[in-house]
């Protein structure tokens, strides 16, 4: 399972990049602005970029390309662009990028080279495993464990599991889950993340009731993994 960036304006376009990524087991997230693309390209971990050539307003897919290399993150990048001259390619290339598809172009084939970017970018297995205190998750399998015993996760546990351990002692708001997880961009009035949470939670914690809780409700407002609460605080905020 990988987690890919997607930072594409044109919503058709992205939202078809994400069902491919989605289709394949991995997670996707999607910004539509190079403002937005450029603060979690620069302050989240990624497998892969898809970044846009061109974005509206200040932030355009070069100016990201430029500033991620130059405080060096080392995440693939793949830039799209409309722009097909040759000189535009190798411009692209020359600033970073690790590899250029012009519009339009098969999915099939942008899914292919990602995958061939990551895999040739992972050199240890340490690169695909999340720890948080004593529960770990190997993307590669995938596969968790909590105190060295094994955690059997549906598809969708783990991709939140991963967020989770991604984001650890940070309060996850719906709508950060919806997106990232789900890839909705909107509430859809269903209990979905509950339940998801409510079944991840009884295998992390409720079958490890001897171990420190480590899923945690913030009410009103979403959900935290966290070792650091009080015993007080965790018995009140489990749901």
């Amino acid at each position: 399972m990988w987690n890919c960036l997607i930072i594409e304006d044109d919503r058709e376009n992205a939202h078809y990049i994400a069902d491919g990524f989605r289709e394949m087991g991995h997670w996707p997230v999607v910004c539509y602005d190079g403002a937005e693309g450029l603060q979690r390209a620069t302050t989240e971990p990624w497998d892969i970029i898809v970044l846009d050539r061109m974005l509206p307003n200040q932030v355009d897919g070069l100016s990201i390309l430029t500033t991620l290399r130059g405080v060096g993150i080392k995440t693939p990048v793949i830039v799209l662009s409309a722009l097909t001259a040759l000189d535009e390619r190798v411009r692209g290339l020359k600033l970073g990028s690790d590899d250029y598809l012009t519009k339009p172009f098969a999915l099939i084939e942008l899914l292919t080279r990602a995958e061939a970017l990551i895999r040739r970018s992972k050199s240890t297995e340490t690169d695909r495993i999340l720890q948080y205190a004593d529960l770990r998750l190997d993307l590669t399998v995938p596969r968790a464990t909590r105190a060295g015993k094994p955690v059997t996760l549906q598809p969708r546990e783990c991709r939140l599991l991963a967020y989770m351990l991604m984001h650890p002692d940070q309060i996850l708001t719906r709508a950060m889950l919806l997106g990232a997880v789900w890839g909705y961009q909107f509430n859809p009035q269903t209990n979905v993340i509950d339940a998801t949470i409510s079944r991840l939670r009884q295998k992390i914690d409720g079958d490890f009731a001897s171990l420190p809780t480590l899923i945690h409700t913030v009410r009103g407002v979403g959900y935290m993994l966290s070792s650091k609460l009080e015993p007080a605080a965790s018995a009140q905020n489990k749901s």
